[in-house]
């Protein structure tokens, strides 16, 4: 049988010591704030004493929201050396994905245009600009991007849509837009 998802007490979960992957208060609040925002989505990894394999940074903003249990996973098939190897691999292999531009500039303004709180994604409101400036440069220079995007129009492209303004207008009043910029 597949292991089952458990809620476990926060305090029942012990950190790993040798954790390389440090999670800045800054990251802790952002992970914080898309806990309360989308819900608990992804489980703690824990061996079956409580270790946290990975989760760590999530154990942390459940700390910081209150919060008395989470979802854990036990990986109880794991020996300790596979232990060891998946808290590494799991935070570099993350860290190995790249963007698709394009794609991006478009989720973005789509988020944008629904008038979504783009705080909880996780980027600030500079790097989402300077995404959606870069990832819309092709835009304009490429006479396939019509093609390759047959549900947009030239008009949704987000080079004719972005501006600062639309970005001011969206954050929410505690969002540090000035001093990003």
């Amino acid at each position: 049988t597949p292991p089952a998802i458990e809620l476990r007490p926060v305090t029942s979960l012990k950190p790993y010591a040798n954790n390389a992957r440090r999670h800045s208060k800054k990251q802790i609040r952002q992970i914080a704030e898309s806990i309360r925002r989308f819900g608990f989505t992804n489980p703690v990894l824990i061996r079956d004493d409580g270790g946290i394999i990975a989760g760590h940074g999530r154990v942390l903003a459940a700390q910081e929201l209150g919060l008395e249990t989470v979802p854990t996973l036990k990986l109880s098939h794991l020996t300790p050396g596979e232990v060891r190897a998946y808290v590494i691999t799991d935070s570099k292999l993350a860290l190995n994905a790249g963007w698709d531009m394009e794609m991006l500039a478009i989720e973005f303004q789509a988020l944008i245009d629904s008038e979504f709180d783009l705080s909880f994604t996780g980027f600030s409101l500079a790097e989402i600009g300077s995404h959606l400036r870069s990832g819309a440069g092709g835009f304009g220079r490429d006479a396939g991007w019509a093609r390759r995007h047959p549900r947009f129009t030239r008009a949704q492209c987000p080079a004719a849509r972005f501006c600062a303004v639309t970005l001011m207008t969206m954050a929410p009043a505690s969002a540090p837009f000035k001093a990003e910029m």
